[in-house]
């Protein structure tokens, strides 16, 4: 996942996706996901996404280390 993806038009929709280490981003809807990332169900405008991930990931601990405490 790269924060530098240029930004597309407003139209542009979205999905909220989750990696093994339980760590959130967004991804174009029209796009195969990367390897290692999944769909949550979430989807949108890219605000829509991020909302949504600022209510669900509240500790960005990665989750090998929470695990491990």
């Amino acid at each position: 996942m790269s924060a530098s993806a240029a930004p597309g038009p407003a139209g542009d929709r979205y999905v909220v996706v989750v990696n093994h280490e339980e760590q959130y981003s967004v991804w174009f809807a029209d796009r195969e996901l990367p390897a290692g990332w999944t769909a949550t169900g979430a989807q949108g405008t890219r605000q829509e996404c991020l909302d949504h991930i600022e209510q669900v990931w509240t500790d960005q601990t990665p989750r090998s280390v929470r695990a491990s405490r």
